[in-house]
Formats: structure tokens, C-alpha cells, sequence
């Protein structure tokens, strides 16, 4: 059977997703070892076919600060996000697609109420901020195939009024967390030898400085260049690492803080497309970078802000 006509019996439901068998299939009759539920089935898969991944990606639509992992057998997928504003908007476009989402965060509510959203998905508890377990939970996931560093968190104040225990927690969360998360996975991508795509959530701020964001614009600067360093060793290994850097964005947080048209006009003023940006225009370039239609995109920092660097 061609990729194509895969597909097509899978979108027609005829065909497991996960293993891709027809749709009576049994455990033994189970190509690849996981969890697809299929007539009870109770093999593990640790693969789908690539080309039907491929296409299947085709049809996703796309979507800061807790954090995500979320996964999708074939090539298994991964993403460390939060489950508000885009890592939720995320998390959903992707298990429309048909992927086996991982939710990882330190708010239980939160995981819960995306499960709520989205039954089946899988939920982890887990601090970025802490070292030891976030390295601990993510091994516990993999191995993971693409992978998207969402989480993020914003101090602000004066640069002589910035504390310095406040400067640290803003880069633990915003780059430190994100190579931790990174290293434990592309480690494990470069000895199963099958490649792969990691996605950073950066911000426009990497480029440029904004009142009392010290360490913001700082944690975002580094995770340009971590995000380049990344694609620079990983490449050989066919791994490819690539930021999406927004202007800012109107999720609920988002909307709350830049309503006031006193804070807000100045800053639109420097926006050629005078708007702000919604999720969704964040979450379709993370799906592209992911896919195979970005194959020889690598390195790249992916400005979201409507022309804003460019003035």
C-alpha cells in the first residue's frame, strides 16, 4: 500500500493510526510495540511509518508559563510548553492531527483541566526550575522525535532595581530549563539515529531592548544563540533546531497586559502590520518548522511581530 492510500484508510478510520494495521488487528497481529487501544490492543509502539507522519502533519493548523511534553508515535514527538495561551492552543492543534500528546507542568490544575479539554492526552508534574527532576521526567518520556521549548516567565522592573534572585529564575525557566530538556532528548535522538526537529519558543525581545525587561530580554538572547550552538553540533546528526521569536501575544495574559492603549499604542505604532499577534499565528510556524517541509530549515530564529525588527 502506497503512503498516500495509508493515509487516506487512516483518515478513513480503517487503519490503526499508531501501527497502521487494519482496524482488526490483535496484539500479536501488532507491528510495532505502544499503546493504541485498537481492539484492546496492548503492544508498545516505538515507530509509525514516516511518510504516513508526514502527511498527516499536512493537515495540523498551528498554536508561555508552565510547561509541555508531547509526544507523537512514529517519529515520537515531543513538546515542553506550558497548557495555557499557546502551549494549550498547541497542544490541542496537534492532537487534532492525530498526535499523542504529553503535557508537562508544575500546575496540577492546570494539567487537569487539559485533560478535561483533551481526554487523551498524558499528564506529567514537573518543575523546570528544578534541575534534578526535570531531567528525571523527561527521561521518563522518551524518546521523543520533535520537541518545542515553550515555557517561559517575565520579572520585571528597573535594571538597578532588578533582584538578583529574580534575574536567576527568570533564566532558569527561559534557558536554562531549555537545555536541560534539550540535551536529555537529543541525546537519546543522536544513539537511536533517527534524526529530528526541536522548536524554541523565544521572543522579539532576543533583538531588542525593552524598558525593565532585563532579564527577560537577556534569558532570550541566550536562547537565540543556544538555539544556533544547538544547530550548529546537532545538524551532522540530522536533528534540526530552529526558534520562533513573537511579538507579543494576545493570550489571556497577553490581553491583560498590554490593554491599556497607553502601553499599547507606542509599541503598535512600531509594528508595520499595527496589530499584535494570536496564538494561532505562533502555533502555525512552530507545526511547519516540525514538519519535513522545513527540512533544510536549520538555525533559524523565525520573527512572529509584523515587520517590527525591520523598522
Amino acid at each position: 500500500m502506497s503512503p498516500q492510500k495509508r493515509l487516506d484508510a487512516v483518515r478513513e478510520k480503517r487503519l490503526c493510526f499508531n501501527c497502521l494495521q487494519f482496524r482488526n488487528h490483535t496484539a500479536k497481529m501488532c507491528k510495532f510495540p505502544a499503546r493504541c487501544g485498537v481492539n484492546n490492543c496492548t503492544g508498545k509502539h516505538s515507530k509509525l511509518l514516516h511518510a504516513a507522519l508526514s502527511a498527516a502533519r499536512d493537515k495540523v493548523s498551528y498554536s508561555q508559563s508552565s510547561d509541555t511534553v508531547e509526544r507523537r508515535q512514529d517519529r515520537e514527538e515531543a513538546q515542553v510548553k506550558q497548557v495555557k495561551g499557546i502551549g494549550r492552543g498547541l497542544c490541542k492543534a496537534l492532537a487534532d492531527c492525530g498526535a499523542h500528546v504529553i503535557a508537562l507542568s508544575k500546575s496540577v490544575e492546570n494539567l487537569h483541566s487539559l485533560k478535561q479539554e483533551i481526554p487523551g492526552i498524558e499528564i506529567v508534574v514537573a518543575d523546570l526550575g528544578d534541575r534534578a527532576q526535570t531531567r528525571k521526567a523527561i527521561e521518563g518520556i522518551l524518546p521523543i522525535h520533535l520537541l518545542v521549548n515553550n515555557a517561559g516567565i517575565s520579572k520585571l522592573a528597573p535594571f538597578l532595581e532588578v533582584l538578583p534572585e529574580d534575574f536567576d529564575s527568570v533564566i532558569d525557566i527561559n534557558l536554562r530549563a531549555v537545555f536541560d530538556v534539550s540535551q536529555v532528548v537529543a541525546r537519546d535522538m543522536v544513539a537511536r539515529k533517527m534524526g529530528g526537529a526541536i522548536v524554541n519558543v523565544s521572543s522579539m525581545a532576543s533583538q531588542r531592548a525593552l524598558l525593565n525587561h532585563t532579564a527577560y530580554c537577556s534569558s532570550k538572547a541566550g536562547l537565540d544563540m543556544l538555539t544556533k550552538m544547538m544547530a550548529l553540533e546537532l545538524g551532522p546528526h540530522k536533528i534540526r533546531v530552529n526558534s520562533v521569536n513573537p511579538i507579543v501575544v494576545l493570550t489571556e495574559m497577553g490581553k491583560m497586559a498590554w490593554s491599556d492603549p497607553a502601553k499599547a499604542g507606542p509599541m503598535l505604532s512600531r509594528i508595520p502590520l499595527q496589530q499584535f499577534a494570536e496564538v494561532e499565528h505562533v502555533i502555525q510556524p512552530i507545526l511547519y518548522l516540525l514538519s519535513d517541509k522545513a527540512q533544510m530549515v536549520n538555525g533559524t530564529t523565525l520573527g512572529i511581530e509584523g515587520g517590527f525588527w525591520s523598522c
